[in-house]
């Protein structure tokens, strides 16, 4: 019979969901620029905060979204491309999954961070760069614009195939992202998921807007 263990709790589906669509409204108001760009600005704003709280989310969140709960290490992954991986590694992210997640975070923060240094020199620019040199200024614009943007669209594009991948192989990962549960064959202990963590993740999530808000008003005379 299988055990029907909560793997993703609410703030973390929340997050996922907030995320992509942050993530693909930035690439559209990049191209669209003009106007657009004010809402590109806020959105990369929305982005960092999401980002602040994943980051200590994946400490204090539920069992499965913790980062101590998919970090593995360089023999498990390798074992697992092998075809010889724990069961427990399909639960939450696998070791390959963990990869792509702590290689999208990594390039989303990136990206987040030379875009508060960047301008545009028309009708855009991050409240960060009145506080550095021109030069960084010129460097965080150009890997803005014409590198880090590129590596966040292969990232998305890769994490877009594997889910897809999975579906072909009959795994919707999807389904679990949006209702946060999943069937097991054997039994797991599920993430917490209740009031009082889902008030605790509002209240965080409150925390970094106000700090990103603070970073953001930095940047006004």
């Amino acid at each position: 019979m299988a055990n029907v263990v909560r793997v993703w709790d609410l703030p973390t589906r929340l997050f996922h969901w907030a995320l992509a669509l942050s993530v693909v409204a930035l690439v559209v108001t990049a191209y669209v620029g003009g106007n657009a760009m004010v809402w590109h600005l806020r959105l990369g704003y929305t982005v960092l905060s999401l980002l602040l709280f994943r980051l200590v989310w994946g400490l204090i969140g539920g069992r499965w979204s913790r980062f101590s709960a998919f970090i593995y290490s360089p023999a498990t992954l390798l074992r697992y491309l092998r075809g010889r991986g724990d069961p427990a590694h399909s639960v939450g992210h696998t070791p390959l999954g963990a990869v792509s997640v702590f290689a999208l975070l990594a390039a989303l923060l990136v990206q987040v961070a030379s875009g508060l240094m960047s301008d545009d020199e028309i009708s855009a620019a991050g409240p960060l760069t009145r506080f550095v040199a021109s030069e960084t200024v010129e460097k965080a614009s150009w890997y803005h614009t014409q590198v880090g943007q590129w590596i966040v669209i292969g990232l998305v594009a890769l994490h877009t195939a594997a889910i897809l991948f999975y579906a072909w192989r009959r795994h919707n990962l999807v389904a679990s992202m949006i209702h946060g549960d999943k069937h097991l064959p054997h039994d797991l202990p599920s993430s917490r998921d209740d009031a009082v963590s889902r008030i605790a993740a509002a209240l965080l999530f409150a925390v970094c807007v106000a700090v990103v808000t603070w970073l953001v008003g930095l940047g006004t005379p």
